[in-house]
């Protein structure tokens, strides 16, 4: 519901966007097109700032407009399939950082979250801030038992201020869905939805908390990442306690450099912990820009990685993972025709969509790129080609791939800042081919077999019937009457799931019949054995399409 704060708000987003000479922003909207002449009169010219590129007055203006747009901007700077390459880099260099609020009522929100005065609570506590941001801030501090701290605060009204924003966003989204066909293809109400469950998340704390003990938990003992600890029995909905830690920011070279950091084990040790997240841990830190990111020097020739501010975390379905896995192999193997067949599969793009057309399209975008050393290849700008290559074909945007993509471009990015040869893709191969070996090779087939036992338990007490029916009916010479019902049976299971899942049930349901057919003893021997291979044949085939 649009109210009076709303309407205000609206009307400084609209004044701050015609100062930074926006427009075609403003006059862009269907309901003002009787008004577009306006753009030739220009009335507030005078007050404009347009000595400057769009993007950097884009920008600009998003700082104006205050922290809620800022970190807007951030999540568009990833999305080139929204913008333009020289707007998301232009984008990217928002800082989402904003003065801090006083000391007084970061002592009334402390006292209301534990119902204690700061000194009952704190050894210490520094009323200066380590950093302030359009969220919250972080203050050091001492705990009672002698412990070094972080506590990190909601900025005060924060919650607020987001709803009234995020409401006048989904009121442009679906006006923009309604009267632009380009808006629509986007999804741009999915991006308004996405921001919002993102920027909900970084509201609670406690949230927040729980995914750093995931990744605490995760890389326990690992000399790759650490994660600080989670001080719980001080952690409150708008309050969180985390282990202070010290390490050198990522984006200072020099001081890396002067410790005798190995660069190039850095920036691998980057890549192989995007990799671990993804496609070992399926939980991955989505926030890894410089400002979140730390790096302990202690052993220089194996730095390890710290991190901070966990509101941001992502995880993929099972089908993502496997369809991003093959893709990634496809692409570096230049089978563009699986690229397309993936997309297709996936439903990425449309179903009646010609894998030829969109495997060439495909491979125009990838050759000119492909033909420089891989170390030379920017995941960036090949996102960005094949995602202009995807409009052709009326992709739809993915949500879900949308912060495993921001991780990839930060993860990147930090290693060519670190490492200039950084080869992303030999880094990344072995993980790759672990999880597809684990996943899709035998192992696989047994584990979710497993997972499945539960769900087949009827199945396979209702086999032996089953069988016994049917090879009477066979004997019988029923032979058509059969085949009609299977056929019938068959075309309700593929309605029912995925024929691949099917195929699994229905090979392992065979196996564990001929096993019975066996156990019994009975006479024709041979039909137990050639149920037996096309229940093993039909288990295994989803293995041997994708090994």
């Amino acid at each position: 519901m649009v109210g009076p704060r709303q309407v205000l708000r609206f009307a400084r987003i609209n004044w701050v966007l015609l100062r930074y000479g926006l427009d075609e922003v403003v006059l862009g909207a269907p309901w003002l097109r009787p008004f577009r002449f306006l753009r030739y009169l220009r009335p507030w010219a005078l007050f404009q700032l347009r000595h400057q590129p769009a993007p950097v007055r884009l920008r600009k203006a998003l700082e104006d407009l205050g922290p809620i747009f800022v970190k807007l901007g951030q999540m568009l700077s990833t999305r080139e399939d929204f913008l333009p390459a020289t707007y998301a880099e232009e984008l990217a260099k928002l800082q989402d950082q904003v003065p801090p609020f006083s000391t007084r009522l970061v002592r009334r929100r402390l006292q209301t979250a534990y119902g204690q005065k700061l000194k009952e609570l704190f050894s210490e506590f520094d009323e200066t801030p380590l950093a302030s941001a359009s969220v919250a801030q972080v203050h050091a501090a001492r705990l009672p038992s002698g412990e070094k701290v972080v506590v990190k605060l909601l900025r005060p009204n924060i919650t607020r201020t987001i709803d009234d924003d995020l409401s006048l966003m989904y009121l442009f989204g679906k006006l923009a869905e309604r009267y632009l066909a380009e808006a629509r293809r986007l999804r741009v109400l999915e991006v308004v939805k996405e921001y919002d469950r993102i920027i909900h998340d970084e509201l609670d704390l406690v949230q927040e908390g729980s995914n750093a003990s995931q990744l605490r938990r995760n890389f326990e003992g690992s000399p790759l990442l650490y994660i600080p600890e989670v001080y719980w029995d001080y952690t409150r909905a708008g309050v969180l306690v985390l282990e202070h830690i010290y390490g050198v920011p990522i984006d200072d070279l020099e001081a890396l450099e002067a410790a005798g950091v190995n660069m190039r084990q850095l920036a691998e040790n980057g890549v192989d912990i995007f990799f671990t997240q993804v496609f070992r841990h399926n939980f991955f830190h989505a926030d890894m820009h410089p400002g979140n990111l730390f790096v302990d020097t202690s052993d220089p020739e194996f730095p390890t990685y710290i991190a901070v501010d966990f509101g941001i975390c992502g995880t993929l379905e099972p089908e993502d993972q496997r369809y991003l896995a093959e893709i990634f192999f496809a692409f570096f193997n230049r089978d563009y025709d699986r690229v397309a067949a993936l997309h297709v599969e996936s439903g990425w793009v449309p179903r009646g969509t010609r894998v030829s057309e969109f495997a060439a399209g495909v491979r125009a975008v990838c050759e000119p790129i492909f033909n420089r050393p891989l170390k030379d290849i920017s995941f960036a700008q090949l996102l960005y080609r094949l995602f202009q290559t995807e409009r052709r074909f009326h992709m739809e945007i993915q949500p879900q791939l949308t912060l495993l993509q921001k991780t990839l471009l930060h993860i990147e990015g930090l290693g060519r800042m670190v490492y200039p040869d950084l080869d992303l893709w030999t880094t990344g191969r072995p993980y790759l081919e672990e999880w597809m070996r684990d996943r899709m090779g035998p192992s696989g087939a047994l584990r979710k077999l497993r997972q499945d036992l539960p769900e087949l338990g009827p199945i396979l007490v209702e086999t032996p019937k089953l069988i016994h029916t049917a090879l009477t009916e066979l004997l019988d010479g029923d032979i058509e009457e059969m085949g009609r019902k299977l056929t019938s049976q068959l075309r309700e299971e593929i309605i029912a799931e995925r024929i691949a899942r099917r195929r699994g049930h229905a090979g392992a349901a065979l196996v564990v019949a001929a096993a019975v057919l066996l156990g019994l003893s009975w006479q024709p021997s041979w039909a137990a054995w050639t149920i037996g291979a096309v229940g093993l044949a039909l288990a295994l085939f989803p293995t041997f399409r994708h090994g």
